[in-house]
């Protein structure tokens, strides 16, 4: 008959005690591995990093055919939009045609800046093709801001609705500060044509 301390230096019970330690040295070993990047992925979840400063976007409904163009312009600067994607202060990163040659399935379009210049900004959406008879398309219309130090918050918002080739509305103007603040009193939408011609 086997003694007690005959039996615990049996090797089949020692190979047994290494792997089962084994074992568990692995899985702590992995979570600990694990658990800094599930905070890291909350941390980016929670703060958008956007490339920009100024974040101008526009949304009307997927299910629509139609191709509605964003226009930005920054304070001393040229108009940006699908036939001049870029300037000193904007560039647009979508330019979406509708549901033509779309692998997302989703009709919107956004224009980033770079910095934060002072004064009074334009954005105004178009449509550039035909509408289909008796559809209303409405827009949704997005503009904030990222200061350098801060995370983005939305300033404006509002609808429009084109129902027509060639129509180009001004969402809304508005002046900032160069930290980012909009300066009180400055929003209006009044019309400014950044695209088409003013019809005589």
């Amino acid at each position: 008959m086997l003694e007690l301390d005959e039996f615990e230096d049996e090797p089949s019970s020692t190979v047994f005690r290494d792997v089962l330690m084994l074992a568990l040295i692995g899985f702590v070993a992995m979570v600990t591995m694990l658990l800094p990047h599930l905070s890291k992925k909350h941390e980016e979840n929670r703060d958008t990093n956007t490339p920009g400063n100024v974040v101008v976007e526009i949304h009307w409904p997927n299910d629509l055919p139609v191709d509605v163009d964003l226009w930005v312009q920054a304070p001393g600067d040229v108009p940006v939009g699908f036939w001049n994607q870029g300037s000193r202060f904007f560039n647009l990163l979508r330019d979406d045609l509708g549901l033509d040659n779309d692998a997302t399935g989703r009709n919107y379009e956004v224009s980033y800046s770079r910095g934060i210049p002072a004064g009074e900004y334009t954005v105004n959406v178009h449509m550039y093709g035909a509408v289909p008879a008796g559809v209303r398309v409405p827009v949704k219309v997005v503009a904030s801001v990222k200061p350098k130090y801060g995370e983005l918050r939305q300033l404006l918002e509002t609808r429009i609705e084109l129902t027509r080739r060639n129509q180009e509305e001004t969402a809304f103007r508005f002046q900032l500060r160069e930290d980012g603040e909009l300066v009180p009193g400055s929003v209006t939408t009044l019309r400014r044509r950044l695209v088409t011609a003013p019809t005589s």
